[in-house]
């Protein structure tokens, strides 16, 4: 769709051109590059001049304003691991929801999976939003996780999950030196006050336990890998800062960096937490399947960080 602003709608603001809309609603489209003027992105605030052209597509811009409308395809390239008639398993990257929010319907692995495989040739166990999801990772969590093809797969996969026989590790970069190499973090978590993503720690929240295990150490920072026994939100995210041991760049746990006098320079977007192994029984095939992801492969922040944090440890 495209507008030609006429002498009529001069100097409007751009996010006040839509009035059947909410301005925040409309503002966040901006901001998503869903409005553009000119074929350029635009802040909300600017003033429409005679002649500019506002473009938008009627039908994204539709499923945004209107999350309850169907969901559409992503022209996203996932990085496939391994695929066949009842699953993929894909190396996640870091800046993409597993699902969509209130937030953003668009660009998802939902979305880019209903463009891979096509929404009829996936799960919809989960519901119409999460088509293929049986498990999920953070937004700024990467690595392996698994997508379904049909309702069986999704109800013997996720049975698996249940019975705790599906197995996931993890590797994070941590804040600090860890007294205790190996151990358990066995605490409950629930939603933190009224937000509905922070958790914390509490005895009336659902039961969480981590198994962790410190594999490489360094001044200020350790290589953690995890293992989950339960999968709460944000429950390795939650677990380490209550042992004070955040993740590095982890700014909801209050980790945004080290010592500063180190690693000012180092930014990475979010958390270091990165999903480097998968093991399960297939659900057609009754054959062990194992992932794991070499060094290479996981996110280009926790390669940055651990490459730098290996250089101050050699020249120490």
């Amino acid at each position: 769709m495209e507008i030609l602003i006429n002498q009529n709608n001069k100097n409007k603001r751009l996010d006040t051109f839509f009035p059947d809309f909410s301005r925040s609603k409309i503002t966040k489209a901006i901001t998503e590059g869903l409005i553009l003027v000119n074929n350029k992105n635009q802040k909300p605030s600017y003033k429409l001049k005679e002649n500019d052209i506002i473009y938008y597509d009627e039908k994204k811009l539709d499923c945004f304003l209107n999350p309850s409308m169907e969901l559409l395809p992503y022209e996203f390239k996932l990085d496939i691991k391994y695929e066949d008639e009842d699953l993929i398993i894909i190396n996640k990257p870091k800046e993409i929801l597993t699902h969509p929010t209130k937030y953003e319907r668009l660009k998802t692995i939902s979305n880019a999976l209903i463009y891979h495989c096509g929404r009829e040739n996936l799960s919809g166990i989960s519901g119409s939003d999460r088509p293929g999801i049986v498990h999920r990772l953070d937004k700024n969590t990467s690595g392996l996780m698994i997508a379904v093809k049909n309702n069986e797969a999704h109800q013997k996969i996720a049975l698996q999950i249940k019975n705790k026989t599906l197995k996931r590790k993890y590797l994070a970069i941590a804040l600090g030196e860890f007294k205790e190499k190996k151990g358990t973090i066995d605490k409950p978590l629930v939603h933190y006050l009224k937000d509905d993503v922070k958790m914390a720690i509490s005895d009336k929240g659902l039961e969480a336990i981590t198994n962790y295990k410190v594999i490489e150490e360094f001044k200020g920072a350790s290589i953690v890998e995890l293992e989950l026994k339960t999968g709460r939100t944000h429950q390795i995210r939650a677990h380490l800062a209550s042992i004070n041991h955040p993740v590095f760049g982890d700014s909801l746990y209050g980790a945004k960096s080290f010592m500063r006098n180190e690693f000012y320079n180092l930014k990475t977007t979010e958390q270091l937490l990165q999903s480097y192994f998968i093991s399960f029984i297939h659900p057609r095939t009754g054959e062990n399947m194992e992932f794991q992801l070499h060094e290479e492969e996981y996110s280009k922040d926790f390669i940055k960080v651990l490459n730098f944090l290996r250089r101050i440890n050699a020249n120490d």
